[in-house]
């Protein structure tokens, strides 16, 4: 009897991938690197193998069960650091409709990428299918092309300065029917050069990529045209394999994303001010529930700052957060007082073995290079201002640079376990916050938790979805705090993708409409 697996990811193509592979008797592993290659090729603005990315692998019920593992292949700052005036780097903006946002793209944007090598050390220590396999859904899809959907004709819309910015990326880009413009909704990409990089990288691994004609490539170009990228650069790059962030909250075991980078402890921290207050298990939407929301936001905001997080002495902005007094006096402000936007996606799946794979992937916008005869896209995370805390052209040489991206997998103390993660720049944390909120306190369905309205706190700026009650905004604004309606849901505020496998055995997954989520379950073993 077959067993069942449950995938969710940000496009249907992208969720068949990891789909057929579980179908075909891969395991969670396969499934996600799987869905990785596909998302490159469906999801190709939040997608790259020129970028970074995590994955929190939690082993399932055979020899290594209830072990758990994260896998940080994210970007590296380059060994050298080129002076301002003698780099590719230049700012462009994005306009997401109420919110507009400014990135800087050029070679000169460009961190050390580390998709590729973490793709295959994953495969290498926990992948049960030959690469060639887990290629061959994207491979398909790359030549027969994907219909652009509206969702990816609007990311595409968003960040249109970048893809127009150089030839290569506007060739990439390019309507098959009028080339002189960028692809719409429903017309249809092929990615021929990508398909035959993949169809070569399963054949010759990742060194390829790290020191082979690829690697020649990068630093040729980042050479003669303003990038810091080296040969050396490539060579060394290494994945770290790191042990998850763990915190038991609201009856539950909550795994994470750890240090170097953000976005766990931060939500690590708003769980632990959150755990200490009193709940109803039927307060969602309340007034109260927002405003103490908000609150946890904004603390988690001021104690990022305070603690310094950012790419530099990491260790002891760890130690200022995990401080007990720092966590107290910051619970007692939110508990006791009133209060006076980027291209990433998710990928979850558990197979029916019960192991979870919880992979999250960023290009951040992308920096305009396209590797020639490729079809990838380089990244721009050195031109991200959430990452670059301490200011562009500032960053410490040769460290792996944070993220806010947090692979999470959560073990229930009635043995259900789920996989979830978002996309969604500084929005990513308070996404999750509140889709595990919504379910370990409010005990919502999957679907429900992940599809409810949210909200998040930047700055001074409350932005809210609809779909709360008019009095609990209301209670939000009469805190002080800038109430900013939305008027639909908006990819600005996450992707959250999860996969779920109940008590009993029953799985489901739920795909974020707000980023064109699709999940399937499948029968799994062959």
């Amino acid at each position: 009897m077959k067993k069942r697996g449950v995938v969710a990811a940000g496009h249907a193509a992208t969720a068949q991938a990891a789909a057929s592979v579980l179908a075909d008797g891969g395991n969670a592993v396969d499934a996600a690197l799987a869905a990785v290659c596909a998302a490159c090729v469906a999801e190709p603005v939040l997608a790259s193998l020129g970028g970074g990315g995590f994955l929190l692998v939690h082993a399932g019920d055979g020899r290594y069960a209830g072990q758990s593992l994260v896998y940080d292949f994210f970007v590296q700052t380059p060994g050298r650091r080129r002076p301002p005036g003698a780099i590719q780097f230049h700012p462009v903006f994005a306009d997401f409709g109420p919110a507009r946002q400014e990135f800087h793209i050029g070679l000169g944007a460009t961190a050390t990428p580390g998709v590729v090598r973490g793709l295959f050390e994953a495969h290498r220590d926990a992948g049960s299918m030959p690469m060639r396999d887990i290629v061959r859904p994207a491979i398909d899809l790359a030549r027969d092309g994907v219909v652009i959907e509206s969702l990816q004709a609007y990311i595409i819309s968003v960040v249109q300065a970048i893809l127009i910015s150089t030839e290569e990326s506007r060739r990439l880009f390019a309507s098959p029917a009028q080339p002189n413009r960028l692809v719409a909704a429903g017309e249809r990409l092929r990615w021929p050069e990508f398909a035959d990089v993949l169809d070569i990288l399963a054949i010759e691994g990742d060194d390829l990529f790290y020191r082979g004609e690829i690697a020649q490539r990068i630093a040729a170009a980042s050479d003669s045209s303003g990038g810091h990228l080296g040969l050396d650069d490539l060579k060394h790059y290494r994945v770290e394999r790191r042990r998850p962030l763990a915190m038991d909250a609201f009856g539950a075991r909550v795994l994470m994303n750890p240090p170097p980078s953000t976005g766990g402890l931060l939500i690590a921290f708003a769980l632990e001010l959150l755990r200490a207050m009193p709940w109803r298990a039927d307060g969602f939407g309340s007034a109260e529930t927002l405003v103490r929301l908000s609150r946890v936001m904004a603390a988690t905001n001021r104690a990022r700052t305070e603690s310094g997080l950012g790419i530099g002495d990491i260790d002891q902005a760890v130690e200022t957060l995990k401080r007990a007094d720092l966590i107290e006096r910051y619970r007692n402000e939110v508990h006791g007082r009133p209060a006076a936007p980027r291209g990433t996606t998710h990928i979850s799946v558990i197979d029916g073995d019960g192991m979870a794979a919880s992979l999250s992937i960023s290009n951040g916008e992308g920096c305009g290079h396209v590797i020639a005869g490729t079809g990838i896209m380089l990244n721009n995370m050195l031109g991200e201002e959430d990452i670059n805390a301490g200011g562009f052209h500032a960053w410490p040489e040769n460290v792996r640079m944070s993220s806010m991206m947090t692979p999470t997998v959560v073990a229930g103390g009635d043995g259900a376990l789920t996989a979830l993660g978002s996309g969604g720049s500084n929005r990513i944390r308070t996404a999750i916050l509140q889709v595990l909120v919504n379910l370990l306190v409010f005990r919502r369905t999957l679907p429900d938790a992940v599809d409810a309205p949210r909200l998040h706190n930047e700055n001074t700026a409350l932005s809210v979805e609809p779909g709360f009650d008019e009095g609990a905004v209301a209670a939000l604004a009469a805190t002080g705090a800038t109430v900013e309606r939305w008027p639909e849901r908006n990819i600005f505020f996450g992707g959250v993708h999860a996969a779920r496998r109940e008590a009993g055995g029953a799985v489901i997954g739920a795909g974020d409409p707000r980023r064109g989520g699709q999940a399937l379950v499948v029968a799994s073993g062959g």
